[in-house]
């Protein structure tokens, strides 16, 4: 069996806290399967780059990571990744910065990973890059001579070319995904917005998984990712999820909770879920206290502005709904900047009679996925899901709705709390259906499985690569 080696901007070592999340679990299972090393940055900076390699083996799993200056962090992660790839990839074109130190230090530090992953790898070693940090690492390793094969998975949306072309050089950075042999995406709407800007921007040519653009042809597929369901299911029943479950149900004093779950990021649409949940407030006071929205969102990003802004707007919010709508023994908004392990998370999820999972944009949104498996079979709650989020184009029994309109947001969260009992058990039954069927590791077949049953070309022609 080949070696599967995956490079992303982090790894994620096993521990014994639990508390790792659904892609961590699934790649190292098929790291340990074959043998294979997980390759990125630290976490760590240093002062000056030596290109040292720290190794670990932690449960089987291979590791090799590197640490990075403060300036690559800054340009590379800080910067180009996430000040102007990340919200353009998610629409926000508004938010986006464009500048050219921003997008060097992202190209240099791709070629310290590189540098990094190239004496490592094998001759028969499967190569898997990850997510938009990594865009074109592939071309670097095909640079410095590997044959290999080679995929990469984008974990974000893939922005409409009306908005890509906005992006300086964005056919230069398209035409290093040619240097993979599998290019994955989690829904068709994200793959047939890739496929419209290879045939519209660089002349390319579809036919079926086929895209081609001069002389390379790569496989562009959807794979959906999913979560263990077993494993998130067996942990809503666990000893620490129960006393979570009843410490929540006490708080409540017999109110219905809503949670929500989510990193502080603007691509979440928290402002928009707390003006919806207002808005619902005022149409239905019969629903003043007995009801209670908890929004549990670890902050993120600190370091970039516009994350500090969405804390300050949110801390605003909370506070000004609360002290519009509050008693004295009632908040409608408990809003808490925190992470919970997952055993404890899955007993918040069981405790809640609605799930709000309302995003603006998701690559695919797995907390519907974990609400959804978490749930009572005799007595689950109601997901209500932004159609903008990836999790929709699976999650068709979930109330879906527009997260821009206050209006559909609370006509939602009235019809969740009013469901009877047998139509919240269809509706689940379905969706649970779909995330059983759909998992963590049938992702990593469905992706893998195409990389490995690819034949090597040993004459490989470099990508178009004009600027755009």
């Amino acid at each position: 069996m080949s070696r599967l080696i995956v490079i992303s901007n982090r790894v994620s070592r096993p521990n014994k806290s639990g508390n790792q999340g659904g892609l961590a679990v699934a790649l190292a299972q098929a790291l340990r399967e074959s043998r294979g090393t997980w390759i990125g940055w630290s976490g760590e900076v240093t002062d000056n780059f030596t290109g040292h390699i720290g190794f670990s083996e932690d449960d089987g799993v291979k590791t090799a990571t590197i640490d990075l200056e403060e300036q690559d962090v800054d340009e590379y992660y800080n910067g180009y990744a996430n000040k102007t790839l990340w919200p353009l990839f998610h629409f926000r074109i508004d938010l986006a910065e464009y500048a050219r130190d921003f997008e060097g230090g992202y190209n240099r530090v791709n070629q310290r990973f590189a540098d990094t992953a190239a004496p490592l790898i094998e001759p028969e070693d499967v190569i898997w890059v990850h997510d938009y940090h990594m865009i074109p690492l592939g071309q670097m390793l095909r640079d410095r001579g590997h044959r290999n094969k080679m995929g990469f998975f984008l974990h974000i949306p893939w922005p409409p070319t009306r908005l890509l072309v906005s992006l300086p050089h964005h056919s230069k950075l398209v035409s290093t995904l040619f240097a993979y042999d599998v290019v994955g995406f989690h829904t068709e709407e994200w793959l047939e917005s890739f496929r419209h800007y290879v045939e519209r921007e660089m002349g390319g040519s579809v036919n079926g998984d086929f895209v081609t653009v001069g002389d390379r042809t790569i496989q562009a597929v959807a794979c959906p990712i999913g979560i263990n369901a077993k494993e998130f299911a067996d942990a809503a029943v666990s000893q620490p999820a129960q006393d979570m479950h009843e410490q929540v149900r006490r708080s409540l004093q017999d109110r219905a909770m809503i949670v929500g779950v989510d990193r502080l990021d603007y691509s979440k649409g928290l402002e928009e879920r707390f003006t919806g949940y207002a808005r619902f407030l005022k149409d239905h006071p019969d629903y003043h206290r007995k009801v209670v929205l908890t929004q549990i969102a670890p902050p993120s990003r600190g370091e970039v502005e516009s994350y500090q802004q969405i804390r300050a707007t949110l801390d605003a919010l909370a506070g000004r709904i609360n002290g519009q709508y509050s008693d004295v023994d009632w908040s409608p908004i408990r809003y808490v900047n925190q992470g919970y392990p997952r055993d404890k998370l899955a007993g918040i999820y069981r405790s809640a009679r609605i799930g709000l999972v309302t995003p603006l944009r998701d690559g695919m949104n797995l907390v519907a996925k974990e609400y959804v498996a978490a749930q009572n079979p005799d007595d689950p709650g109601v997901l209500i899901l932004s159609r903008f989020a990836g999790a929709a184009m699976q999650l068709k029994d979930a109330l879906l709705i527009n997260p821009y309109s206050p209006e559909e947001m609370s006509d939602a969260i009235l019809r969740a709390l009013s469901m009877p009992l047998e139509e919240r058990q269809r509706r689940w039954r379905a969706m649970m259906d779909s995330v059983e069927q759909q998992d963590i590791s049938w992702w990593r077949q469905c992706f893998t499985g195409r990389l490995m049953a690819v034949e090597r070309d040993t004459a490989r022609v470099e990508p178009e690569g004009a600027d755009g």
